[in-house]
């Protein structure tokens, strides 16, 4: 039985040509990216070229670009560097209740050093309301951090809506988790007043352990780390070289062709939509077919309402489908989506949620195999949920 991977939400597999290249920087360009010899300045010019690159996909300055290790870097980063950064007069942030856990767990430690935090609520779909975002704000709001999909639902926030509406206050900073977003949904960086965004390579068909934050120029931010000047001194440490020059690639690969990736990745959300509606057991969580404009195309959350997800994980690894519950960083967690719990689902269905994510090696044939073997798995348990009932 062939394995199908149906989670690119926690990971997607690398780039082909990605590989290719990272190996060879690898092999060629080891050295490190600040000596002043040669080979480091060689090395330095690939990033130079990797951060040009990136930069101009998004129609911002190379020195826009800041380079992490990833996702969680960077969205550390734009809350605490944000923080330190500022005056203590600005320590109140404004966070959604549906944001990735490396926004929500630091907005926590945040909290707890003495910063206050006001928690947007949303709606049954997921999505962040602009008058919450205004109505939350006060004199001393440092920042507003609002992911553009959610890693759960792919419910897409009002990014636009949200930057308009706070171009009316300057001296708040507004972030954006764009993890999920590269390469599935538009992103105007500069036109929708978005001053900082975060990504990471991985989602996006690059390697992992590398990402960047775009910081709109001349926000400060304070250091995570003590360290080096690299990265004009906002992210000391040595430059993941062939991590950087990959994820450039991996980031014009997947953003020039994303109108036509977002069309095939759409059609096969449909046809999993319709193949899920044909077995009862099961509740969509987010945006259906009828409402494709809020939500990214390659994600699809189900709910077996009472069946613990993890038995559903399980049971449809065993017929050759890999999915996930929740994230992948709250994936061992035994409490219920606080994702779905927000957004006002019962326990029942916040607790057994499973969540399925494709990309670009799937076609109709995997998806009607996939439904085919979800079909296979709930009537596997449908015995089990008498036998608990």
């Amino acid at each position: 039985m062939d394995t199908l991977y149906f989670d690119h939400c926690a990971s997607t597999p690398i780039h082909g040509r990605v590989a290719e290249t990272v190996l060879e920087v690898m092999k060629i360009h080891f050295a490190n990216a600040a000596a002043l010899h040669r080979a480091g300045a060689e090395a330095m010019k690939l990033v130079d070229r990797a951060r040009a690159g990136i930069a101009a996909g998004f129609r911002v300055k190379p020195d826009e670009v800041v380079f992490t290790s990833g996702g969680t870097e960077s969205n550390n980063l734009a809350l605490k560097g944000t923080i330190g950064s500022l005056a203590r007069s600005a320590k109140h942030v404004i966070v959604s209740s549906v944001e990735h856990a490396s926004v929500y767990r630091c907005a926590k430690q945040l909290e707890e050093q003495g910063v206050e935090v006001t928690w947007l609520p949303v709606d049954r779909y997921g999505s962040v309301r602009v008058e919450d975002v205004t109505a939350a704000l006060r004199a001393d709001t440092a920042l507003v951090s609002v992911m553009h999909v959610n890693n759960e639902t792919g419910t897409v926030q009002p990014i636009r809506e949200i930057g308009e509406a706070l171009a009316r206050y300057p001296q708040v900073r507004f972030h954006v988790d764009g993890v999920q977003a590269i390469g599935k949904v538009p992103v105007r960086f500069r036109e929708w007043g978005i001053d900082m965004y975060s990504a990471s390579a991985h989602k996006f068909q690059g390697p992992k352990g590398v990402g960047f934050l775009l910081v709109r120029e001349g926000l400060a931010l304070a250091p995570l780390l003590a360290g080096g000047s690299q990265e004009a001194g906002v992210r000391g440490g040595t430059h993941n070289v062939p991590g950087i020059v990959g994820m450039a690639q991996a980031f014009r690969l997947a953003t020039e062709s994303m109108p036509e990736r977002r069309e095939r990745m759409f059609r096969l959300r449909r046809r999993l939509l319709e193949l899920a509606s044909t077995i009862p057991e099961l509740v969509l969580n987010g945006y259906g077919a009828e409402e494709e404009e809020k939500t990214s195309p390659h994600v699809v959350n189900l709910s077996y309402p009472g069946m613990r997800p993890e038995v559903l994980v399980h049971m449809l690894e065993k017929h050759g489908v890999l999915v996930s519950t929740q994230s992948a960083c709250s994936s061992k967690s035994l409490q219920p989506s606080r994702v779905l719990s927000s957004m006002g689902l019962g326990e029942d269905r916040a607790s057994g949620s499973i969540r399925i994510s494709f990309g670009d090696e799937h076609d109709e044939r995997d998806i009607d195999t996939l439904g085919e073997r979800l079909r296979m798995t709930v009537d596997k348990l449908k015995p089990l949920e008498r036998s608990r009932g």
